[in-house]
């Protein structure tokens, strides 16, 4: 991993714990959805209790009914999936935080073609991911961008020092 690349983790995962940090304190328990990444980590080095799924979640979203919690958090999951509609559909929680990228319209979608779970299905824009979280019963109670800035020359870095490439939202289960 580049040292750019490294910094640009580093940013989203301080914005992404600042921003659930003010509305959840330690030691809460969250259903982290996808397996442990790096995150996991730091939410628990922050005081919280996280579990992961193991399951694929496309082919299996009804597995998600077993885990009764208070709190999910899927950050950087749904542009992954097929069928994000089915997932949130099926989570047993009252609140889910949630951050996905943003569709970039002066680059393409990311794709590792060395790695097919390593690609992007989708690229929202934020009301494309407000409709899909109201369709599936979620109702966003508060929202933030940021930008992905990259220490590079060109028009492309530019365009990412004032494009916003990520979108957080929290989010309530309607009644």
């Amino acid at each position: 991993m580049s040292h750019d690349s490294n910094q640009s983790h580093h940013r989203r995962y301080n914005l992404t714990l600042q921003f659930i940090s003010q509305s959840i304190q330690p030691p809460a328990s969250i259903l982290d959805l996808g397996s442990r990444n790096p995150f996991s980590g730091i939410l628990e080095e922050n005081g919280f209790s996280v579990q992961n799924t193991d399951f694929d979640l496309d082919k299996n979203p009804e597995n998600l009914q077993k885990y009764k919690t208070e709190i999910v958090t899927a950050f950087e999951i749904f542009e992954h999936l097929l069928n994000p509609l089915s997932v949130l559909e099926h989570l047993q929680a009252d609140r889910l935080f949630a951050s996905v990228p943003l569709d970039l319209w002066f680059a393409a979608a990311y794709r590792n073609p060395d790695d097919p779970w390593d690609s992007h299905f989708h690229e929202f824009e934020d009301w494309q991911f407000d409709w899909l979280l109201e369709h599936a019963g979620w109702k966003i109670i508060r929202r933030k961008k940021w930008t992905n800035p990259v220490k590079k020359i060109g028009i492309r870095p530019l365009f990412r020092l004032i494009t916003p490439r990520w979108y957080i939202v929290e989010a309530v289960k309607n009644s």
